[in-house]
C-alpha cells in the first residue's frame, strides 16, 4: 500500500515486530470478502509493546506504559499496517472456521477492538526459502553430471540414513518383545530404554538401560498445596477475625447438634 510506503523508519520496525514471532501476539485467521486474514484483538499489541522482546529492539521509541503503547499502535494504525475490523459469526458451518470480517470506516486503537493484518512482514525467509528451493531441485536434475566422487558420497550417506533408520525400527521390535515375554515371566515386565519415545534429548532416549513397568506415582505437591490452602494457622484465623474464628469439626467427630465451635484465642499483638 502507498501509505505503508510512507510511514517513518521506526512506524515500520514496529510493524515487523508485531508481525514478527518474537512479539508472542495470538494471531487468529478471519476472513474477509472471501479472502483469508489474520487478525489481533488489540490489549494483544499493547502486551507485546510492554514484553521485554519490544525493550531490546533497536531503533523504535521506547514503551514504559498501556497509554504511549496505545498511542504508538494509533500511529501505526495510520499508516494502514492494520486496520480496524468488526468480528462477526463463523463463516461455515463448523465453529472452529474462519470469522467474518468487516472493515469499519472509522479508524482508532482501542484495546477492546480487533485488528486485521494487511502487512505481510520481511519477505526475506520466503525468498531465501525459495531460492534454496530451486537449488535443491536443479541440484537433483544434475545428479547425473555430478564428479564420481560427490555421487559416492551421497550414496553413503543415504545408506547410512537408511540403516539408522533400520536399526531404530529393529529396536523397537526388540523391546517389545523383550517386554512381552518379561510380562508373562516376570511380571509386572520389563521395559529396555524405556525413554527411547520420550520428548527428550538423544543421548536421555537412552538412559537408563532399562526399567520395570511400574505405574508413576502421581505427584502430593498439589495435594499438599490444597491441605495448606484449606488448613489455615490459628494466627491468620486470629488476624482475620479480629481475636476469634470459627473452627469446623470433621464430620464423624461433630456433636449430634452439628454445631460449629466459636473458640477464642487470645490477642497475640496484645
Amino acid at each position: 500500500m502507498e501509505q505503508q510506503a510512507k510511514a517513518p523508519p521506526e512506524i515500520k520496525r514496529i510493524a515487523d515486530f508485531l508481525r514478527g514471532g518474537s512479539s508472542g501476539m495470538k494471531i487468529r485467521v478471519g476472513a474477509l470478502n472471501g479472502k483469508r486474514l489474520d487478525y489481533f484483538k488489540g490489549k494483544s499489541a499493547i502486551k507485546a509493546l510492554l514484553s521485554p522482546a519490544y525493550a531490546k529492539l533497536k531503533g523504535a521509541p521506547k514503551v514504559t506504559s498501556e497509554a504511549e503503547a496505545q498511542a504508538i499502535l494509533q500511529s501505526v494504525n495510520a499508516y494502514a499496517f492494520f486496520l480496524r475490523v468488526q468480528r462477526g459469526g463463523p463463516t461455515g458451518s463448523s465453529s472452529s472456521s474462519p470469522k467474518a470480517l468487516q472493515i469499519i470506516p472509522e479508524q482508532l486503537f482501542n484495546p477492546e477492538e480487533y485488528y486485521a493484518w494487511f502487512y505481510e512482514g520481511s519477505q526475506w525467509t520466503t525468498y531465501a526459502g525459495g531460492i534454496l528451493m530451486v537449488f535443491i531441485m536443479l541440484a537433483g536434475v544434475m545428479f547425473p553430471l555430478w564428479p564420481p566422487i560427490m555421487r559416492l558420497g551421497v550414496w553413503y550417506l543415504s545408506m547410512g540414513m537408511l540403516g539408522l533408520i533400520g536399526l531404530f525400527f529393529g529396536l523397537a521390535i526388540v523391546r517389545l518383545i523383550f517386554y512381552i515375554i518379561t510380562v508373562v515371566v516376570a511380571s509386572p515386565g520389563i521395559w529396555i530404554f524405556p525413554q527411547l519415545f520420550a520428548d527428550v534429548g538423544f543421548v536421555d532416549s537412552f538412559i537408563p538401560l532399562w526399567e520395570w513397568d511400574i505405574p508413576k506415582k502421581k505427584s502430593k505437591k498439589k495435594k499438599v498445596e490444597k491441605s495448606e490452602k484449606k488448613s489455615k494457622s490459628s494466627a491468620e484465623k486470629l488476624q482475620e477475625n479480629g481475636g476469634a474464628f470459627i473452627e469446623e469439626i470433621p464430620e464423624g467427630s461433630r456433636p449430634q447438634s452439628r454445631g460449629a465451635r466459636i473458640e477464642e484465642v487470645e490477642d497475640e499483638d496484645a
